[in-house]
């Protein structure tokens, strides 16, 4: 399954609403059977009608030609065979006579073989159309006192007639029996159809390209890439598509710009005023109502740098190739300085295009989350399922199952569930779910082996 088909899920009820209209199963079997890919597909609508033209030129050759012609070409070979049993029974000519006259006018090389016995007929095992229709014709002329042979010899037919004495043996050559025009016409019928499909494949696969071109930009713009040098091609349909796609690529670039100006312009300006509150707490002393008022004011510049590292999560920044295991080792190496106890394990080494900023963020939060609510953080990358997972475990209380959705939203902490000394503003998860997201990938929790929480990166490669 292609990573676009991941992306959508099927609407509920789908499938319960086709069988209650009452599709049959086998229409689902030939769904599966049938191609998944639009140019499969596409071939699919050029070969069927092809394949199928073909059969019934060939049926209608094969029961309207071939079949006519070697009726009419036996009867002649028959014909002829009857003439010479004939003129050998009549006796008015010497057999010597009538079996060089049988060889040079009618082509048959013929012999009298005195006191042999008639042999039985060999035919192919799969049959003959040329065996039936000259069995046919010489039982009408001879009726069965005779036997033919064509199988033995691979240029022509024995035919051998009983004569009552003496047994006539005829070599028939398979050119009088059989019409080279059948082959020639299959060839040139098969080989035009081969052409044809070619041409129309090639044509096709052009078509197709526009379009693998349009959702390979549309994956990239989703995970957070340039398309430079992407640009409107192919059939008209397809080049609207990629203006439309184009005209939302700009929309949602200038929401996000605006979004991310306003929120850091925002957070800018609230620096001045709290500034100025702290240095006037400052200077009234340390009253119980004073130290209230001072961490709320530290609480208030926690969630101003929340609100300006989110923006920072929305900029522009582009993806680079990047050593991810040197990057990882990095961010674990400045874990660890400040105290952070840390256990890495890389499979192998991994390059890929990201974010570099963004990733280290990402990661940043879920260490910094880890060592926050519990003693011990594990780190394992590695490939799987198609993709890079990195898991982030830890050994501190959880959150429970039915909550783990609500704290990927912003500025949501979850006090009862994870230990409410440790501060922070509730934006830690949701950066770190929109870098994977930006990415093309995915940020998950589930149950860690540790006892704690686990949390599931994934991108795609």
């Amino acid at each position: 399954m292609s990573i676009y088909e991941d992306r959508f899920e099927r609407p509920a009820g789908v499938d319960d609403l086709s069988l209650s209209l009452g599709r049959p199963e086998r229409l689902s079997f030939l769904k599966r059977l049938l191609p998944r890919g639009f140019l499969g597909r596409s071939v699919l609508i050029l070969l069927l009608p092809l394949v199928l033209l073909q059969v019934i030129s060939a049926w209608v050759f094969y029961d309207r030609h071939y079949d006519t012609t070697t009726w009419r070409l036996a009867q002649g070979v028959a014909g002829d065979v009857e003439m010479v049993v004939r003129l050998l029974q009549s006796g008015e000519m010497p057999d010597s006579e009538i079996l060089f006259l049988a060889e040079h006018i009618f082509w048959l090389r013929a012999e009298l073989i005195p006191g042999a016995e008639l042999g039985e007929s060999v035919e192919p095992r799969l049959g003959s159309i040329l065996h039936e229709r000259l069995e046919t014709a010489l039982m009408e002329r001879l009726g069965p006192r005779f036997s033919i042979d064509t199988v033995s010899l691979p240029r022509d037919v024995i035919i051998e007639v009983n004569l009552g004495r003496e047994l006539l043996v005829m070599d028939v050559s398979r050119k009088r029996l059989f019409s080279v025009t059948t082959y020639i016409f299959l060839m040139w019928m098969v080989g035009s159809s081969v052409v044809l499909f070619v041409v129309a494949f090639l044509v096709m696969r052009i078509q197709v390209r526009a379009i693998t071109r349009l959702a390979q930009a549309a994956d990239s713009f989703g995970r957070g890439g340039d398309l430079a040098g992407f640009k409107p091609e192919g059939a008209d349909e397809v080049r609207q598509a990629a203006a439309a796609f184009l005209q939302m690529r700009d929309r949602i670039k200038r929401q996000i710009q605006q979004r991310t100006t306003v929120l850091a312009g925002v957070s800018h300006d609230l620096r001045t005023p709290l500034t100025r509150m702290k240095l006037e707490l400052a200077m009234l002393g340390n009253a119980p109502e004073i130290s209230s008022l001072k961490q709320d004011v530290q609480q208030m510049e926690r969630m101003i740098d929340g609100y300006l590292a989110f923006a920072r999560g929305e900029g522009g920044e582009g993806a680079k190739l990047t050593n991810l295991s040197d990057l990882i080792g990095r961010i674990v190496a400045d874990a660890r300085r400040e105290g952070a106890a840390v256990d890495l394990h890389m499979e192998q080494p991994i390059t890929l295009p990201l974010k570099r900023e963004a990733f280290r963020r990402c990661l940043t939060n879920l260490l910094v989350n880890g060592v926050r609510y519990g003693n011990m953080v594990s780190l394992r990358v590695g490939l799987r399922h198609g993709g890079l997972e990195i898991l982030v475990d830890d050994d501190g209380s959880g959150i429970p199952a039915e909550r783990r959705e609500e704290v990927f939203r912003p500025f949501v902490r979850l006090e009862e569930s994870r230990n409410p000394e440790t501060g922070g503003t509730g934006l830690g998860l949701t950066i770190a779910r929109d870098v994977a997201r930006s990415h093309g990938g995915e940020l998950t929790l589930d149950d860690s082996p540790l006892g704690g929480l686990r949390a599931r990166l994934w991108f795609p490669i």
